[in-house]
């Protein structure tokens, strides 16, 4: 679970413009010291759009989001 933390203006300015200079558009990116990465979220979760398409259940779209959630932190590993 991740917590989200508050930056100062001046902060966000310049991390936009260091998105920008790299195609880095969405809103929503999770940074990897570690790894020396950036993952780029989708501006909607695989669940809502499946869910709205009446695809899977919302039970089904739960376990499709854990799943990928799984996936995507083993990726960071």
């Amino acid at each position: 679970m991740s917590v989200p933390k508050r930056m100062d203006k001046q902060t966000a300015r310049e991390l936009r413009s260091i998105f920008e200079k790299m195609n880095i558009t969405q809103s929503k990116v999770k940074i990897g010291l570690d790894n020396d990465t950036i993952e780029v979220e989708d501006d909607y979760s695989i669940d809502d759009i499946l869910e709205s398409a009446s695809i899977l259940t919302p039970d089904e779209a739960k376990e499709l989001y854990d799943e990928v959630r799984r996936m995507r932190e083993d990726e960071w590993n």
